[in-house]
């Protein structure tokens, strides 16, 4: 908690100070008018005691208003800030977590097991300050009126506690139960409306309502044993209070009618009872409150205490703060993801310079896409060390080693905003005309025109509004935007037809020029033209070498390139090696060609 919200939470505990002395010193005047104004009958008795009274009154609701609304602002403060804090931190993970939790459980642990927590950490707090200061008054004051009476009224308020205590491990298990139920609860809803397609294309409305059915009898389940629990716990303390007011009303009459107690002082020691059980009981009840939130507390601690796996560098680094010119090297670079027994990667090693097309392929599996991790530094490598303009990228702070290298992942993301914000997120605070220039570059300029609100057109996640065609193109308008000098292509065509892959062609050259690319794709129709083309198998490097050269080892490659393009033999594909490569959009009518639109290799 920040010092800020600390002084704030100081405030709170003294409006609660002063609300307590205020709601004492009534129920001690409440005592004098009813002695001498009465049982006497006597209205000039009446009048000072009953301003004083009103005044106090006065005061203490503006202080109750002020401890009220302060209170509110304090706990909503804090659930804003460790909501922003969680939130910070999650972004920080490697994909992996997000693999192993479903997004539905996350979301609940970032509202409410964070209001859980808010619970524990804030309105627990306000609440024992409230309870105890308002306790010790009350119970001055009780003392003060009548000793004895006031001891046996405290001897009987450990009941609380041990009503309490007998409930509290119940609370705590059905509460982690309701906050898990819950969280499976709207991972089910959020998997179910993300898949509304398939779900209708395969009827699976009946599997769908089970699913969720069979989630939300867990969360009933809990609910109502949580209800029942609290429900009981309530009842019996009320049994409690109820034999304590008995005991000292019964004590009372006995105590008038030895003549050693007036009716004033006794209906004033029945108030002050009436003000001083509540905070008992809510001292009592706290510990269940605390006992249910650290059940979401524990939630929340999961993430906070799953560690980023990669850092900044501490201190000032002494590498230059220049645009760097984008030789990527990989030296000896071994991999596994944490959980995982076999390498993604082992010993790989290779480099790219500026101007340069490599390619990276091979079967599905072999640990293509992890290079694109490691060099955005997702992950670092086990051992071996991937460098930029020779610095290892772990000298780089993380936001700016993220400005110089480019991904365009192999699933188009989309924000859920304008295709304006969409675009110039590449580059934040880019001018209108700049967004409009990478559009253009991208063309992609023409369809958004076309769009009903033009630049200004919502476009969402999922969007039916635009193709997989035109999303690529404005994923690619967000790059020509961020104008990195490295550039790294995952599956670039993966879910494209021909047609729109032919389109996305010269918009990708355009975007490569003078960077240092590299694609990663299982699609050989895109390798003819790579300056280099790296084969990698089970983590490993296995061939290396142009289109040609390649095809002509007979390897992995060879087999690869055979399986897309049955028909066209090593030997055939050779043939044309002199000239443009063959347009595999000959074969069966079902690929497309690479080098027809593109003139050359990347200058």
């Amino acid at each position: 908690m920040t010092k800020g919200l600390r002084r704030w939470l100081v405030g709170v505990w003294l409006c609660t100070v002063l609300g307590a002395l205020a709601e004492t010193a009534a129920i001690l005047l409440f005592s004098g008018l009813t002695d001498n104004a009465l049982q006497k009958g006597s209205l000039d008795a009446f009048w000072s005691p009953a301003v004083q009274w009103l005044l106090i009154a006065v005061a203490g609701a503006a202080i109750g208003y002020a401890g009220g609304s302060l209170a509110v602002w304090v706990s909503e403060r804090f659930v804003m800030r460790l909501r922003q804090h969680v939130f910070d931190h999650v972004q920080k993970l490697p994909p992996h977590f997000f693999q192993r939790h479903r997004q539905g459980d996350l979301l609940s642990r970032l509202t409410g097991d964070v209001e859980a927590i808010e619970q524990m950490a804030v309105s627990g707090l306000i609440g024992t300050a409230s309870a105890l200061f308002s306790a010790v008054f009350y119970a001055a004051a009780a003392f003060w009126l009548r000793w004895d009476l006031a001891a046996a009224t405290f001897v009987l308020a450990p009941l609380f506690w041990l009503a309490a205590k007998r409930f509290s491990a119940g609370v705590r298990s059905v509460a982690r139960e309701g906050r898990v139920a819950d969280g499976a609860v709207t991972s089910v809803v959020e998997e179910s409306l993300g898949n509304l397609v398939l779900t209708q294309a395969y009827g699976r409305q009946d599997a769908e309502r089970r699913r969720l059915s069979q989630e939300a009898t867990a969360w009933f389940r809990a609910a109502v044993r949580s209800a029942r629990l609290n429900q009981a716990y309530g009842q019996l303390v009320q049994v409690i209070e109820t034999v304590c007011v008995l005991a000292v009303i019964g004590i009372g009459v006995w105590e008038i009618s030895e003549g050693r107690m007036t009716l004033g002082q006794l209906l004033a020691f029945a108030a002050l009872l009436s003000y001083l059980y509540p905070p008992i009981r809510s001292l009592a009840q706290l510990g269940l409150l605390v006992t249910a939130a650290t059940a979401g507390a524990e939630r929340l601690v999961e993430i906070l205490d799953t560690r980023p796996a990669v850092s900044d560098p501490e201190g000032p680094t002494d590498r230059p703060s220049g645009r760097p010119d984008g030789v990527i090297e990989m030296k000896d670079v071994s991999f596994r993801y944490p959980g995982m027994d076999r390498q993604a990667l082992q010993g790989l090693s290779f480099s790219a310079n500026p101007g340069e097309l490599v390619v990276i392929t091979g079967p599905s599996g072999a640990g293509k896409s992890t290079i694109s991790k490691l060099l955005l530094r997702f992950y670092d490598p086990d051992s071996g060390t991937v460098l930029l303009d020779g610095d290892p990228l772990h000298a780089f702070p993380l936001d700016r080693l993220r400005e110089y290298i480019t991904l365009l992942p192999q699933e188009t993301l989309v924000l859920h905003d304008t295709v304006r914000a969409n675009i110039a997120c590449g580059r934040p605070g880019a001018s209108d005309r700049a967004i409009v220039d990478a559009a253009k570059a991208a063309d992609a300029h023409d369809f958004i025109t076309a769009l009903p609100e033009g630049y200004d057109t919502l476009i969402a996640p999922g969007t039916a509004r635009l193709s997989g065609g035109q999303l690529q193109r404005l994923a690619i308008a967000r790059a020509v935007l961020r104008d990195a000098p490295v550039l790294v292509l995952d599956e670039p065509t993966t879910g494209l037809d021909a047609i729109a892959t032919r389109r996305i062609i010269e918009p990708l050259r355009r975007l490569m020029t003078g960077r240092t690319t590299i694609m990663i794709t299982h699609d050989l129709t895109l390798t003819p033209d790579a300056d280099r083309i790296l084969v990698l198998d089970q983590g490993h490097i296995t061939e290396t070498g142009h289109h040609h050269e390649l095809l002509a080892l007979g390897g992995v490659y060879t087999r690869l390139y055979g399986s897309q393009n049955p028909g066209v033999t090593a030997e055939a594909d050779l043939d044309h090696a002199s000239g443009a490569y063959a347009y595999a959009g000959q074969v069966q009518g079902g690929a497309y060609g690479w080098s027809e639109h593109w003139a050359g290799p990347v200058a």
